[in-house]
């Protein structure tokens, strides 16, 4: 499952870079990776304290625009994980939303802003963070993690299903999530009817199944080959520390 050089440039957001939005499979690229990270947003609205209706309305409006507009045109190749930009994306459509709200409680008209407007003196784009933003982004960061972790999770499951092994991964599956409990490898060796020696070649074959699905997971979101260990070492470093107030 690990990319490599010859074939990296095929993954989704170096597609969606090089075209810039304009080709096809670009658009098709830059939806399949918003839908793949739909949660993180959808949880990060919630965190700024949006109930549950008016984060679902929000997230939905944030990527509906994002995918109509050429707002891909913004995005600095020098930044070219997938996360960095959305979240740059998303400040600023907040901080759009927070400026209309404010205008419409004084009755006045706000004038529509593009996603994709031009860094300026008055305008700083999507790289910069809104000041506005109560919620860290390292709060953002955790659920992107989370979100990848449940991904790189359900390629490895529907590889089992599709081999007939689907007992195979449940039963393995508290090894890869950090959840054994009183279940021993000697235990799963009865409930599938193989060795304990099978056991943990399977165990250690799984984990790095997972570490493979993550890893290719990555690769889609970053622009570079070089980044994937890099994002996936923070990614780690996001995950071990406690969860962001």
């Amino acid at each position: 499952m690990n990319p490599t050089s010859n074939n990296f440039h095929t993954t989704r957001w170096t597609i969606v870079l090089k075209a810039r939005g304009t080709a096809p499979e670009a658009r098709a690229a830059l939806s399949d990776l918003c839908e793949a990270y739909y949660t993180p947003v959808l949880r990060f609205l919630k965190r700024e304290g949006k109930t549950k209706d008016e984060a679902e309305e929000l997230t939905q409006s944030f990527f509906a625009r994002l995918l109509s507009q050429n707002s891909i045109q913004s995005a600095d190749p020098a930044k070219g994980r997938f996360r960095s930009y959305l979240l740059g994306a998303l400040k600023h459509f907040l901080a759009e939303h927070r400026r209309n709200q404010s205008r419409l409680k004084r009755g006045g008209n706000a004038p529509h802003q593009s996603l994709d407007a031009p860094e300026s003196e008055t305008s700083p784009g999507l790289q910069l963070p809104d000041p506005g933003s109560s919620i860290p982004d390292s709060y953002f960061d955790r659920e992107w993690a989370l979100a990848l972790m449940d991904r790189g999770l359900k390629t490895v499951e529907t590889a089992f299903e599709k081999s007939g092994k689907s007992l195979h991964f449940e039963t393995f599956k508290p090894w890869l999530v950090g959840e054994v409990s009183s279940l021993s490898q000697a235990d799963a060796a009865s409930i599938l009817n193989i060795t304990p020696g099978a056991v943990k070649v399977s165990i250690h074959r799984l984990r790095k199944d997972f570490a493979d699905a993550i890893r290719s997971e990555i690769a889609q979101t970053v622009n570079t080959p070089g980044e994937i260990s890099e994002e996936l070492r923070y990614l780690i470093e996001v995950l071990s520390k406690p969860r962001p107030n």
